[in-house]
């Protein structure tokens, strides 16, 4: 049986909830519903497996199949009632009852507005683990989790074309990046980033601010934990932004997504100290 990024990114969920217990809560509503985009990932293949690449001069955006689309949101809405907390559970009971129409909006709204979702800063909260986004941006939130295996389907079977510079934003939807990633090349390591939305991956510079666009070498810094090598937090003190980058050099088997959902304290760090997560996880952290 094939070993896809599904079955990668739950296999690493169970297996970091039992490392981090602090973080084990999440993860494994994270498992759970990265079952579900699995299963939805996999509808969306079957449906468009006869269709062509799409051009790289077409932007991934302009794709929205809501025909193929809507059919499972109802069904997704019910997964996330029985596993989510209840905050975001009755966000998805509330949204159900809005039917078809009310789920068309959601989804558009997501797809072809602002999809970022701002940082909580309600650190009190966050700390307690008590948000999970739920009772904050909840459409938005159910639509992004439901979006993003279509996103992914598109980022996998598009044309990339060769592009100029490194883009603070993903060249190919537009999502803020939701973790760096480090990779070995030479004596040192290469810098990427991971997107929000379509998980498409873009290299990028090492020293460069994807929030303002900083240079200045002073102005960036990053941090880590002793407990958490492999993880460190990139900070920019012009414009107090932070993003965290996993360090595969260290531990390789590491998947991005799933590792940074992992790292609370990092987060809990970096907000003490002033700063704000350029763009929040799945978990709102």
């Amino acid at each position: 049986m094939i070993d896809t990024k599904w079955d990668r990114r739950v296999r690493r969920a169970s297996e970091l909830a039992s490392s981090y217990p602090y973080s084990a809560e999440g993860l494994n509503y994270y498992a759970r519903v990265a079952t579900f985009q699995k299963s939805l990932y996999a509808e969306i293949q079957r449906a468009l497996a006869d269709s062509s690449k799409i051009s790289s001069d077409r932007p991934l955006r302009d794709e929205l199949d809501l025909f193929l689309l809507l059919p499972h949101f109802a069904g997704f809405l019910s997964v996330i009632q029985r596993i989510a907390p209840l905050p975001l559970a009755q966000a998805a009971e509330s949204l159900a009852q809005k039917g078809p129409a009310g789920w068309q909006g959601a989804i558009e709204e997501f797809w072809h507005g602002e999809s970022e979702l701002p940082a909580i800063v309600d650190d009190a909260e966050q700390a307690q683990g008590a948000d999970f986004l739920g009772a904050t941006y909840p459409d938005r939130l159910l639509a992004w989790v439901f979006l993003q295996p279509y996103a992914e389907y598109l980022a996998d079977h598009r044309e990339i074309a060769s592009g100029d510079g490194t883009p603070s934003t993903c060249p190919l939807c537009g999502g803020k990046p939701v973790v760096g990633v480090l990779r070995s090349e030479g004596d040192g390591a290469k810098k990427s980033l991971v997107c929000m939305l379509c998980a498409h991956e873009w290299t990028f510079r090492r020293i460069y601010c994807p929030a303002c666009g900083e240079e200045r070498e002073p102005q960036m810094a990053f941090y880590s934990a002793p407990e958490i090598a492999h993880v460190r937090v990139d900070v920019c003190d012009t414009c107090h932004t932070y993003l965290k980058s996993v360090d595969l050099t260290k531990t390789g088997l590491a998947v991005p997504v799933v590792d940074e959902l992992a790292t609370i304290p990092l987060d809990l760090w970096a907000r003490e100290h002033g700063y704000v997560k350029l763009q929040i996880n799945l978990l709102g952290t």
